[in-house]
């Protein structure tokens, strides 16, 4: 089938590959490149990236309203795509674009819908502690991820996944669920079942603030919001006025009355023992303001922290 795909981050990218070892991609949608690193230069896309390697046509639309993309919406039409396929793209796409081309627009989307609508599915998971995640590949509608579903396939999170392996290993599912619904799609055997509503969840972006820690929550809830919110926001406490990343912890038992966010015990050999709502936690990776991430022994040799301070 000839394809106009369209995504952004590395996310997308498997799903990029895929489609072009396997279809025809006429073109290739994605984000205005954006200022990136310390020099703050603009700086592609994964996806553009993959797309000019194989010499594909890169188109970058600030929108695709029709009062504001007219020209690039025309120029896209003309390709005479079969479908345009999305993974991670960023941009809402208007009904005038959903129905361009005859097999219409489909998703690769990080959840098993109706759960975890919204840009951060994977981010979700992880912090509810879902034990099961997966792609779902949807026919896409006006509404936010609320089409009708083509395909699913279901993935183990494991206890040691962190954002980073999850969102790897997604990737590379979503990239095997995307060839098998385009295949089902081209000889007509492809199903769209409703989703059901009633079983709907949402997920919203993630801000900075999102990664301060709350000491009184659950060590069970905080060790799951390390795993989700890294690398980004990160999580935090503060320590004597000044921001502290916690980026690793472990649960323990714990029948200390001291209150949440107290220190408890310091190993120069491994960690942090902070006190929680209901036990406590060993952070064994910590970051300063100005400092690379480490682990707690290497953090230590030149970081006082003392049994009795305080996070918050």
């Amino acid at each position: 089938m000839k394809i106009i795909f369209m995504g952004t981050p590395q996310f997308a990218v498997p799903s990029l590959k895929a489609v072009i070892a396997q279809h025809e991609v006429v073109a290739v949608c994605t984000q205005p490149d954006r200022p990136a690193g310390r020099g703050h230069k603009l700086a592609a896309s994964p996806v553009k990236e993959v797309a000019v390697a194989h010499g594909l046509p890169v188109f970058q639309p600030q929108t695709l309203k029709l009062s504001e993309s007219k020209e690039i919406r025309d120029e896209l039409a003309s390709f005479g795509a079969d479908i345009f396929v999305v993974a991670a793209y960023g941009l809402l796409l208007p009904k005038g674009v959903l129905t361009m081309p005859p097999h219409g627009c489909i998703n690769v989307h990080a959840s098993l819908l109706p759960a975890y609508r919204g840009a951060s599915p994977m981010q979700a998971a992880l912090l509810n502690g879902d034990t099961e995640t997966g792609i779902t590949i949807q026919q896409m509608d006006t509404g936010i991820d609320t089409g009708d579903i083509i395909l699913q396939k279901k993935l183990i999170i494991n206890l040691e996944d962190r954002l980073p392996q999850l969102h790897d290993k997604m990737a590379e599912l979503g990239a095997v669920a995307l060839l098998e619904a385009l295949a089902a799609i081209e000889n007509g055997t492809a199903s769209h079942t409703p989703q059901d509503e009633a079983f709907a969840t949402h997920c919203p972006k993630f801000n900075k603030t999102d990664g301060l820690i709350n000491w009184n929550d659950t060590s069970k809830s905080i060790i799951n919001k390390t795993r989700a919110l890294d690398p980004w926001p990160g999580c935090y406490t503060m320590y004597n006025g000044e921001v502290l990343k916690i980026w690793r912890v472990d649960g323990l038992s714990c029948d200390d009355n001291a209150a949440p966010g107290t220190v408890l015990n310091k190993h120069t050999k491994g960690g942090v023992v902070v006190k929680t709502g209901d036990g406590a936690v060993f952070v064994t990776e910590l970051q300063a303001v100005g400092k690379k991430r480490m682990d707690a022994t290497a953090f230590l040799r030149g970081f006082k922290i003392n049994a009795g301070d305080v996070f918050g």
